[in-house]
């Protein structure tokens, strides 16, 4: 079982392990998330914003019965009124995978830009999904009957067939070749959005803040077996040794992966031996 966890918690982040996917509320969940990092926030006002982004879409998008017409008033009320935009000056920021800081600046990542979208199109019950492309994240807006796909990051705009085949040629290694991509559960797209900052934290040599981002996905998702893997990682650099038995031990109980539960074996060898 997994050790005790060594950061404050917060109880929405403990409630988001046990909801079931469909009930996650996106851009709630991901403010809720931001405001572990922030938590003297009131977050009063980012929700009269998120309900200011749902009055716009109801006061322009009430005829919008099709999905072109509804990716359209997306990207009429989020881009143009709100003036939410992809940060392609300063891509790398932590705060364009932070939520209340996303709605401060108006400016985020593509899975930032995506929770966005998705949630505001849900509230008018239109049917929307983040959609996992390999390098990018897009939004497919309808079902089955002309779906569209529009891309968070460049202002809403339409993805064509054209531009959808050159994105997975670019990211696609040439001996696997991506030829579909699906659309992410609701716990994945939080997924997501923290392995984005764990990453960069990383980068920039904060190994105890990326530690904290895996010990959140780890509860938040109890069953994402990279995250245990990454957080034992994180407290074996912490020197933390019975921490990193526990998170691997974790690992053995909850996938029957081959590969990855030989990786765990051996390194719980290792860590036993003398």
């Amino acid at each position: 079982m997994a050790s005790p966890v060594p950061f404050p918690l917060d109880e929405d982040l403990t409630r988001l392990g046990l909801v079931d996917d469909e009930e996650i509320v996106l851009d709630e969940a991901a403010l809720a998330l931001a405001l572990l990092d922030h938590p003297a926030v009131d977050l009063a006002p980012y929700y009269q914003t998120l309900d200011e982004i749902t009055a716009g879409l109801r006061r322009i998008g009430t005829d919008a019965d099709t999905a072109a017409d509804q990716a359209e008033v997306l990207s009429a009320v989020l881009a143009e009124e709100f003036g939410f935009l992809g940060d392609d000056v300063t891509y790398d920021d932590p705060d364009n995978a932070d939520l209340i800081r996303v709605l401060d600046r108006r400016r985020g990542l593509p899975i930032s830009l995506s929770i966005l979208y998705v949630a505001a199109a849900r509230r008018l019950g239109w049917h929307a999904q983040v959609l996992d492309v390999p390098g990018h994240v897009l939004v497919l807006v309808g079902m089955d009957e002309a779906p569209v796909i529009i891309d968070p990051f460049a202002a809403g705009a339409r993805v064509g067939a054209e531009r959808f085949a050159a994105l997975l040629q670019t990211f696609s290694a040439p001996a696997e070749p991506v030829t579909q991509v699906s659309a992410m559960p609701n716990r994945a797209v939080l997924i997501r959005l923290l392995q984005n900052q764990a990453s960069r934290a990383e980068q920039a040599g904060q190994g105890r803040r990326a530690l904290i981002l895996y010990t959140r996905m780890t509860v938040m998702a109890p069953e994402y077996a990279h995250a245990w893997w990454q957080r034992a990682r994180l407290e074996l650099v912490d020197g933390d040794v019975a921490s990193a038995r526990s998170s691997l031990g974790t690992i053995l109980e909850i996938t029957r992966e081959p590969e990855l539960r030989g990786r765990v074996s051996e390194m719980l060898g290792m860590l036993t031996s003398p």
